[in-house]
């Protein structure tokens, strides 16, 4: 799956609906890494902690990945065992910087409701946990933190990003959302869902007005 322009960058962790019960997980990206030469495939294709893959790159050039799901593993790079020379567990660290470089749509996807715990391939924003729909349109939030963000910024009668940390995910708000008209239909919605999010939600919290999610059109909220 490749994420349309729209959707990109996104973050190294997302809230999502836990693809067994609905209520609220957690999804993480895997962390891709260049297996450096030939005689270390052996390794990653042998090992229990890694994924191993052969990539084609936009010319066609063919290279071989070890993958690591840091989400089934305790959510660290710390429990990788003895790995070859001239790696480090660094290599499938996720970055510093608030959103992924990697292009990998496949995670891990912890519930703590029904204990799911296993990889997961995401579908976004059709996994998103927090969505609600206005006028056919799905509109969807990372997280419970850019949640936040986004109901203060819809509110606020200022438009400067500045303040916010996800300010880059707000700038791409599409304006008919920040309009008079939607601005207080969007919150209050968006409020409801926020707040069963920290109260104990349940099924109900992430289901649309009428419609399957598969059936709207989707945006940025």
């Amino acid at each position: 799956m490749t994420l349309p322009y729209e959707w990109n960058p996104m973050p190294h962790t997302l809230d999502v609906r836990c693809p067994s019960c609905g209520e609220p997980a957690y999804f993480e990206f895997a962390e891709i890494a260049r297996i450096r030469e030939k005689k270390d495939i052996p390794f990653f294709q042998e090992n229990d902690q890694f994924d191993y893959l052969l990539c084609k790159d936009s010319c066609g050039h063919r290279w071989h990945a070890a993958v690591y799901y840091a989400g089934l593993h305790g959510r660290t790079v710390d429990t990788i065992r003895e790995l070859p020379e001239g790696y480090e567990r660094s290599d499938w660290a996720h970055s510093k910087y608030l959103y992924r470089g990697s292009g990998l749509d496949s995670g891990s996807v912890t519930c703590p409701s029904c204990c799911l715990h296993r990889r997961h391939d995401l579908q976004w924003p059709h996994n998103a946990f927090f969505q609600v729909e206005f006028k056919r349109e799905l509109l969807w939030a990372f997280n419970l933190e850019s949640a936040i963000e986004l109901r203060d910024y819809i509110t606020s009668p200022n438009r400067d990003r500045s303040g916010y940390k996800w300010r880059s995910f707000l700038m791409k708000i599409p304006k008919k959302f920040l309009l008079q008209g939607a601005r207080d239909t969007v919150s209050k919605r968006l409020e409801k869902i926020i707040a069963q999010y920290q109260n104990g939600s349940n099924k109900s919290v992430v289901a649309t007005a009428d419609k399957p999610a598969s059936s709207l059109r989707s945006g940025r909220l």
